[in-house]
């Protein structure tokens, strides 16, 4: 018989309900013991939804439970660090939302409280978990395409998400970018300097608080291969994620997925499908995976695929490309911390 993980989700909004739901229905290996949120009605909904009987409030109410053996935080940014500390405090296993913290030294105390309590705590870079880029990086992880010596990523989301969210998204380093950020480190390791340039080109009114839409982020890596980011808050053609990374002796790709592989050829040429509409479709596979092997690390006591390091390592890169772009110079991460 399996043993199962009771895990409780904190936060029940749109990425905390999509995990509710793959842990009821696609992760066996978990059992979802409570939910909660501020807004209990959210909270609530989603309980009825899939036959959850304990919907909390407070947060606190699950870390007293003993039974309940890990938490899944995907509440507001702003309260993952504090949650951690309590969460971690109480000897909960601890599944958080990216990013950890907009600010260093708040990451650094929730990961300074989850060594040692001795929990387990991994990010949610749910990208790593995409069979597509994690093939890329076998094959070059693997030397039979030679030494890696360039990097792309192109990241276009296909519409602006609302203002209020922009607002206080930390920016399109920190939010569109920061699983760039991520994706780059997995491929191909540490980066040393990154150079960023972007500009408003689709929206002015992201002017009245300094986003942009629109960037380019040059990297060199520790390994001495180089790279480049290109991120578009507005695609219309659809949600654009590509990847690639050139070496020495051949090239490794993942393109565009699409809504469907059928292809029509008529009078004006050979149509295919759009790519998916957003991230929560491109993606879906990814955010049951990542959620699944957190499962199986505490099940059977082993480390998480992306650890609270990889998360704060993320946001240290995100800063330096803020930095670049202000300062309009290439800027090293050991100037970030």
């Amino acid at each position: 018989m399996i043993r199962k993980v009771n895990i409780a989700v904190i936060g029940t909004g749109r990425m905390g309900s999509v995990h509710c739901r793959n842990i009821v229905r696609q992760i066996p290996e978990a059992e979802l013991t409570a939910v909660c949120d501020i807004r209990l009605e959210v909270a609530q909904a989603v309980a009825d939804e899939l036959g959850i009987q304990r919907v909390v409030r407070d947060y606190h109410d699950l870390l007293s439970d003993a039974n309940i053996e890990a938490v899944l935080i995907a509440s507001s940014t702003p309260t993952h660090a504090a949650i951690i500390k309590d969460a971690a405090q109480a000897g909960k296993q601890i599944f958080c939302e990216k990013p950890l913290a907009m600010d260093l030294g708040e990451i650094d105390g929730a990961l300074a409280a989850a060594e040692k309590a001795g929990v387990k705590l991994q990010v949610g870079f749910n990208r790593r978990f995409d069979k597509s880029f994690r093939r890329v990086r076998e094959i070059v992880a693997s030397g039979e395409i030679g030494r890696p010596c360039i990097l792309r990523i192109t990241n276009r989301d296909p519409d602006f998400p609302a203002m209020e969210f922009l607002r206080a998204s930390g920016g399109i380093f920190l939010d569109l970018a920061i699983h760039d950020f991520d994706m780059v480190r997995y491929q191909l390791g540490e980066v040393v300097e990154v150079y960023a340039m972007g500009n408003v080109l689709l929206e002015p009114e992201l002017n009245e608080f300094g986003d942009l839409d629109t960037d380019v982020v040059v990297l060199k890596f520790a390994n001495g291969a180089v790279g480049a980011i290109d991120n578009s808050r507005k695609a219309v053609y659809g949600y654009d994620q590509r990847l690639e990374v050139f070496c020495s002796n051949g090239t490794a790709m993942a393109g565009n997925e699409q809504e469907d592989a059928a292809i029509v050829g008529n009078q004006a040429g050979f149509l295919s499908a759009k790519p998916p509409y957003f991230f929560m479709q491109r993606y879906a596979p990814c955010y049951v995976e990542e959620v699944r092997q957190f499962v199986e690390c505490v099940r059977n006591d082993m480390p998480v695929p992306v650890t609270g390091t990889d998360g704060r390592a993320a946001v240290v890169l995100g800063y330096a490309a803020w930095k670049s772009y202000r300062e309009n110079r290439p800027v090293k991460i050991s100037e970030i911390g």
